[in-house]
């Protein structure tokens, strides 16, 4: 797997918790931090496919159960977290799929994508002494904000209007985070990270028949490896990079090739739907920042 268009620093000591780790895009970037002498934790639903895929790396991994459709998981997961944690991957997600509806009563989608890596982040923010990243996609560019009156979409449910919608709001929870960050004088990053078009399983879960197969075809035809796509958020992870910046691909429009600072929608910068997207979901979660402001006297 050539990796040279990132020059990833020597990891060893350090620890990383990458989220769906199993497959595709979490798996590659679990192999290349492992490459690198980081130790990863591979947070996945499935705990017989992320033996396999530990298996499938080698070096320095450890499996733990994470299903971020349940805050009762996340919780467990994030109780049972001890030591520093100098990486946090906030890797997994789920894609158009058919309406329904976590554990806890969330949209699926903006529940598994945004609010259970919402919960997991503050649970372990006080354990977190790197970066924190999120991934995004470059199709949060169609959702024209968050419908804070209908989070959940109940009214106007379409598979893709619920991923654009997630996948903004992972973009303005690095927004807000960085800010919180910044705030509370942690030198702790958020950053975020987008694959471009690349070839996963994720396409193949969609619930229209007609567009999966659509995305299918492209994977053989135009999408880069997921080794490729993992690239963005090695160099979100592990580049000289501000905080809140976004990562993917530079060429075909941000679809493919070597990663850089990606631009983003204007919605994506807007400061105060990150804060209310924020204060919404410490109220749906019951998770709240665990930082104190510095003192500025």
């Amino acid at each position: 797997m050539d990796t040279s268009q990132v020059t990833i620093p020597d990891l060893g000591g350090r620890t990383a918790i990458v989220t769906g780790a199993n497959s595709g895009l979490g798996v590659e970037t679990t192999r290349m931090l492992v490459a690198a002498g980081a130790r990863v934790v591979m947070a996945v639903r499935d705990e017989v496919k992320g033996r396999a895929a530990a298996d499938s790396v080698g070096g320095d991994t450890e499996v733990r159960r994470l299903d971020l459709a349940d805050l009762a998981s996340v919780r467990e997961f994030a109780d049972r977290w001890e030591g520093d944690l100098h990486l946090l991957i906030n890797n997994a997600g789920i894609m158009a799929v058919a309406q329904g509806t976590t554990r806890d009563g969330f949209e699926l989608q903006f529940g598994t994508n945004h609010l259970g890596h919402f919960a997991l982040t503050n649970l372990l923010l006080e354990h977190i002494t790197g970066r924190v990243v999120t991934l995004s996609s470059g199709l949060h560019r169609s959702a024209p904000g968050i419908d804070f009156d209908d989070v959940n979409l109940e009214r106007g449910y379409t598979p893709y209007r619920a991923y654009n919608q997630s996948k903004l709001a992972n973009l303005l929870f690095t927004l807000e985070l960085q800010r919180r960050l910044e705030d509370a004088g942690s030198p702790v990053l958020s950053t975020a990270a987008h694959p471009g078009y690349a070839a996963t399983g994720l396409q193949s879960h969609g619930a229209n028949p007609v567009s999966r197969a659509l995305l299918l075809m492209g994977n053989r035809i135009f999408a880069q490896s997921p080794a490729h796509g993992a690239l963005p958020t090695i160099f979100a992870a592990t580049q000289d990079v501000p905080g809140a910046a976004f990562a993917g691909p530079k060429a075909m429009g941000g679809l493919r090739g070597a990663p850089a600072l990606s631009s983003r929608s204007e919605a994506a910068w807007d400061g105060r739907a990150a804060k209310r997207l924020w204060a919404l979901s410490e109220e749906l979660t019951g998770v709240a920042f665990p930082l104190r402001p510095k003192d500025r006297g």
